[in-house]
C-alpha cells in the first residue's frame, strides 16, 4: 500500500508535504524591477532615485546646517545670559554693600539722636538755672548802672 493510503486508514486528512524552497516569492527572477518593465523605464527609475537621494542629501545638509545654527543662536543666548546673570550678581552684592553701608550710618545716626535726646533730657534744669542767674546777672547789672550814674 501507498503512504497515502495509510494515511486514509488512519482517518486524518492528507498532510501537506514541506516546500523544500525557503523562498516565499514563486518569482525566480531575483530583480523584481525588471519584471514587465522595459530597461528604458529602468534606468528612468533609477535616475529618480539618484535625485531623490541628492534631495534627501540636500535637505539633509539644510537641516543640519538649521541645527547649527540653532545651537550657535542658543550657545550665544545662554552665554548672554550668564553674562547678564553675573553683571546682575555684581551689581546686587555692590547694592548690598551700599544698602549695609547705609543703615549703618542711619543706626550711628539713630544712636546720636537717642544720645542727644538724653543729654537734652538734663539740659532742661541747667537751662531753667541759667534764666535764674541771667536774672541775676541783669539785675546786677543794673545796680551797677545806678551806682556808676549817681548825679
Amino acid at each position: 500500500m501507498g503512504d497515502r493510503e495509510e494515511e486514509e486508514l488512519d482517518g486524518e486528512a492528507p498532510k501537506p508535504k514541506p516546500n523544500p524552497n525557503p523562498n516565499p516569492n514563486p518569482n525566480p527572477n531575483p530583480n523584481p524591477i525588471s519584471d514587465g518593465i522595459e530597461l528604458k523605464n529602468e534606468n528612468e527609475i533609477l535616475k529618480a532615485i539618484e535625485i531623490v537621494e541628492r534631495d534627501s542629501v540636500a535637505i539633509a545638509e539644510s537641516f543640519n546646517s538649521l541645527f547649527a545654527s540653532l545651537r550657535l543662536a542658543l550657545s550665544e543666548s545662554t552665554s548672554t545670559s550668564l553674562h547678564h546673570i553675573h553683571c546682575f550678581t555684581d551689581a546686587t552684592a555692590r547694592l548690598q554693600e551700599s544698602v549695609l553701608d547705609a543703615a549703618t550710618k542711619g543706626n550711628r545716626y539713630i544712636n546720636s539722636c537717642l544720645r542727644l535726646n538724653e543729654e537734652m533730657k538734663t539740659i532742661h534744669p541747667l537751662a531753667s538755672q541759667l534764666q535764674i542767674l541771667r536774672k541775676h546777672v541783669d539785675a546786677l547789672d543794673a545796680a551797677v548802672n545806678k551806682l556808676l550814674h549817681v548825679p
